[in-house]
């Protein structure tokens, strides 16, 4: 079994990360390999489905970048910019396929640079999420970041399988 046949996890990569952070990048990485995977070869069309009522592929590949965007500005201690609320407003509204697709990429890139930027003596830090500053710590946005991640890649897989299925009856 080569490499990339196992999920990022049982790679043995990032041995000199600590623990968290090491979880968080491979749940990251999972999430753009799957997203490579299952969403990149769908059309225009496809990308902005939303069979049986579902949320898009598209969607959900935005609300994550978006979201990392905004758990990462909170977990570095700082507040969401008009440009990020502004984003959050538009995360419903598709974009194209070739933009949806380079937000994510560039998202996950720009998110593993922010963790980076994290250590372990950060992590019991308190932080506030939200307009009503929701009590938390650096290390409780940091796992939210990795189970955000995964949990809106695994539901735009699963849209992506139902709208790859339609497309091999339709």
């Amino acid at each position: 079994m080569s490499k990339n046949e196992v999920e990022p996890w049982l790679r043995g990569t990032l041995v000199e990360v600590d623990a968290l952070r090491r979880g968080v990048l491979h749940a990251l990485e999972l999430a753009a390999e799957d997203v490579a995977r299952w969403c990149s070869g769908l059309s225009e069309e496809e990308i902005k489905a939303r069979p049986y009522g579902m949320a898009s592929v598209g969607f959900h590949v935005r609300h994550i970048a978006c979201s990392l965007d905004r758990l990462l500005t909170y977990a570095e201690g700082a507040g969401l910019s008009p440009a990020q609320m502004t984003k959050l407003r538009s995360e419903m509204h598709p974009t194209p396929r070739e933009a949806t697709l380079m937000e994510f990429a560039e998202a996950i890139e720009v998110a593993v640079t922010r963790i980076g930027r994290f250590s372990p003596d950060m992590y019991q830090e308190a932080r506030g999420v939200g307009r009503e500053k929701l009590p938390t710590t650096v290390g409780g946005l940091l796992v939210h970041c990795a189970e955000h991640t995964q949990r809106h890649a695994g539901q735009a897989v699963t849209t992506a399988k139902v709208v790859l299925g339609m497309r091999a009856v339709g």
